[in-house]
């Protein structure tokens, strides 16, 4: 199951204990259903545990029995009177042109948790931490989207909202905000989870950092052995080690040795022992030293 919906599946075990809570968590999961007006009530879910607790929601809080259809799971109020019944509970009237989020159904202090539960429950999604950090309400009103983003935001998130492809979208990419709605929702495995994968991720990083760096600095140690060789081979031919200048024919004769060490390393070969910025300063004469040898060559042959 995806992330997504293993969140949902927690949430639906969250049953709040105040009566008006369980109210909200209907409300919101009613208003983020496909409709909600005296038309049209229900909602769409591929969970069984989300068309479980909308119906017995709505006959606890509501008195009103539902109906499921076929396929996906179809939740809906058949009666027309069922459906101004269940608007009338929530302060709402048959005449209203769009949905509004109507803050006195929040009794107490933990309702607003409960709402956005809810919301989530019918019309929200979470993306898998493993690819992406995201979390999104597919709100159906554009009404509704701009009074649920006000309270995201008097709650101290910033919220994000778009139009997609007609739909009115609120959604939150900062993977630490994320971890704390999923919290206040009431997931908080799912937020533990997060932070988990998260962890991972970026021990992950740093050890491929880490791991990148060590082949570069590979690397350049081989292409300056390279490098070294070949000028220790023109030194070879035109004198030997012997033609160099005394305080660099031991290091000459330690580098050809050991090509592939690091210069720090090559250093500590040294008697008496020599910085890293030293032996690379004395590196720098030897293929200078070898370089006016290759011009002199050059210039004989002409």
């Amino acid at each position: 199951m995806s992330f997504s919906g293993t969140t949902k599946q927690r949430l639906t075990d969250v049953l709040p204990g105040r009566k008006c809570c369980r109210a909200a968590l209907l409300y919101g999961m009613l208003q983020g259903g496909r409709g909600f007006s005296v038309r049209e009530m229900a909602i769409q879910t591929e969970y069984s545990e989300v068309a479980a607790l909308y119906t017995s929601l709505l006959d606890e809080v509501c008195g009103v029995r539902t109906l499921t259809e076929k396929g996906v799971f179809t939740i809906v109020s058949v009666r027309t009177d069922d459906r101004a019944k269940v608007l009338a509970f929530f302060g709402h009237t048959p005449q209203e042109l769009s949905v509004r989020l109507s803050r006195a159904n929040f009794h107490c202090d933990d309702c607003t948790a409960a709402y956005l539960r809810g919301l989530f429950l019918s019309c929200g999604a979470v993306s898998n931490p493993e690819t992406d950090y995201h979390l999104e309400f597919n709100v159906p009103s554009l009404t509704l989207s701009r009074d649920v983003l006000s309270l995201w935001e008097e709650l101290g998130y910033d919220a994000k909202s778009i139009r997609r492809k007609g739909d009115n979208v609120i959604y939150f990419k900062d993977s630490t905000v994320i971890e704390e709605c999923l919290t206040l929702m009431g997931a908080s495995a799912s937020a533990l989870e997060l932070m988990q994968i998260k962890m991972f991720k970026d021990l992950r990083n740093r050890t491929n950092r880490a791991a990148n760096c060590d082949m570069a600095n590979l690397s350049k140690v081989v292409a300056a052995g390279e490098e070294h060789r070949r000028a220790l081979e023109v030194i070879r031919t035109h004198g030997g080690f012997a033609s160099l200048p005394d305080d660099l024919q031991e290091l000459a004769q330690l580098r050809w040795d050991n090509p592939q060490i690091s210069l720090r390393d090559l250093g500590e070969l040294l008697d008496p022992p020599l910085t890293r910025s030293g032996v690379n300063h004395r590196l720098k004469r030897i293929c200078d030293i070898a370089t006016r040898m290759k011009a002199e060559d050059a210039a004989l042959r002409t």
